[in-house]
């Protein structure tokens, strides 16, 4: 693992670097990003970088440098030859007294490289009884307030599966923990809409995009009963759901072996700095 922060690469990525202080730390007021890299360079960086900047305004971020996320994700790639890993960007609100209110120091950013493995093609999701909130203002923002994710994977874990799926308040179809959930009712594929309060997820997007879909709002009633189910996630790309709950699917279907070919076919585009 290699780490940058505000224009430094640390010599050792495990040592203490950031203040007790930080927004980020104490009420996790920050937004990151999680970018793919594969043989040393970072898949749609700049679909990335633009989605940083929107959750930052959408959280009241100031002072954000794409510029210098940029020369912190140059920093920690130097040299490495890494075959499949992920870059984290991180950007806080900085120092700040202890409680709610905001700081005047400016932001604290940070880039982060480590090698990952690549995810099994077919995997189990759970639904978790608790909804998102589409209504919150923090919908479909990436910021590191993650707590309600922690608890839904846990649970997911101890279930055996590696996501979980939530409802919204509307019970609608929402999203998983970190993913975007697709789903194929009498062949057509469907995936929610933004208005539901999902992440605008990268590979979500270019996948309508390379493979399409229709975009929907309906009851998760509705995709737990779909023909065939599949994730998609900057560390998944399109992942078939073999089992949602205690209903078996078939993974890959047809359709979800279509879109796995799309995205195989296209993701050579996008790659690099």
């Amino acid at each position: 693992m290699r780490a940058w922060i505000d224009g430094e690469l640390l010599a050792d990525p495990t040592s203490p670097a950031i203040p007790v202080t930080d927004h980020g730390l104490t009420v996790g007021d920050a937004v990151f990003e999680a970018v793919k890299v594969v043989d040393g360079e970072p898949f749609a960086l700049q679909r990335h970088l633009d989605r940083l900047e929107r959750s930052a305004a959408g959280l009241g971020l100031t002072g954000v440098d794409t510029g210098a996320v940029r020369a912190g994700i140059d920093a920690v790639l130097d040299g490495e030859a890494m075959p499949l890993g992920r870059l984290r960007i991180t950007v806080t609100a900085g120092p700040a007294p202890l409680g709610s209110g905001r700081g005047s120091d400016g932001p604290t950013t940070i880039v982060v490289a480590a090698p990952m493995n690549a995810m099994p093609t077919t995997t189990s999701i759970i639904t978790v009884p608790w909804p998102r909130n589409e209504r919150s203002p923090l919908a479909g923002l990436k910021t590191t307030s993650y707590a309600e994710n922690v608890l839904a994977l846990a649970r997911a874990g101890e279930a055996g599966a590696s996501e979980a799926v939530f409802p919204n308040l509307a019970g609608n179809l929402c999203e998983g923990t970190g993913s975007n959930v697709f789903y194929v009712v009498d062949g057509e594929l469907r995936t929610p809409t933004l208005a539901s309060g999902c992440l605008a997820g990268v590979t979500r997007d270019l996948l309508i995009e390379w493979y399409g879909a229709r975009e929907v709002d309906e009851p998760i009633e509705v995709a737990q009963g779909a023909d065939e189910v599949f994730l998609v996630s900057t560390t998944r790309d399109v992942q078939a759901v073999g089992r949602w709950d205690d209903r078996e699917l078939p993974a890959p279907g047809p359709v979800t072996q279509e879109a796995m070919a799309a995205w195989r076919e296209h993701e050579p585009e996008l790659l690099g700095r």
